[in-house]
């Protein structure tokens, strides 16, 4: 086994251990920390396949600002553990199976599909990284601004949410 099918696996566990205390942790907080996890984990991977602007981006703009959007936006609501209740236990016994269910499902269209080829990170950075921004600022330049606007909006939201009357 190379040292980069290690490094896969080891950054794999790491992202699927962050997601699954994403779910598990009652405090809004610590699930913020558990999907920077998720994200660090996930800039690792694309820089094994060789996609450095991708990991840059995923960190800088994803586990840095976005982030620290979504931590200043909890800490703004002063959200405190999630209550346990019977609703949610209900949901874990329902959720349980469903996850099992679209794991086996997934896992059997994986199965079915044909293996891309892959042909490593030989292409040159700079031409993908022109190609990705003439992109997104050609022809996705839309819902680029569409996703500044909603973020926008979902902040003005946590501010009238957390308003206090004095």
């Amino acid at each position: 086994m190379s040292a980069e099918t290690i490094l896969f696996f080891v950054l794999a566990a790491a992202a699927l251990g962050g997601a699954v205390n994403l779910i598990a942790q009652t405090h809004p907080i610590h699930s913020a920390l558990s999907l920077i996890v998720v994200m660090v984990a996930l800039a690792g991977i694309y820089l094994l396949l060789g996609a450095e602007l991708l990991a840059a981006v995923q960190i800088i703009v994803y586990a840095g600002a976005i982030m620290v959007l979504f931590v200043f936006t909890i800490m703004l609501l002063n959200a405190g553990a999630e209550e346990r209740t019977a609703i949610s236990r209900a949901a874990t016994w329902l959720g349980l199976p469903f996850a099992v269910i679209l794991t086996v499902v997934l896992g059997w269209s994986i199965s079915l599909s044909q293996a891309p080829t892959y042909a490593g990170p030989g292409v040159a950075m700079a031409r993908a990284s022109g190609q990705l921004s003439q992109l997104l600022f050609t022809s996705y330049m839309f819902p680029f601004e569409l996703t500044s606007i909603l973020i926008l909006v979902a902040i003005l939201g946590a501010v009238v949410l957390a308003k206090r009357d004095f």
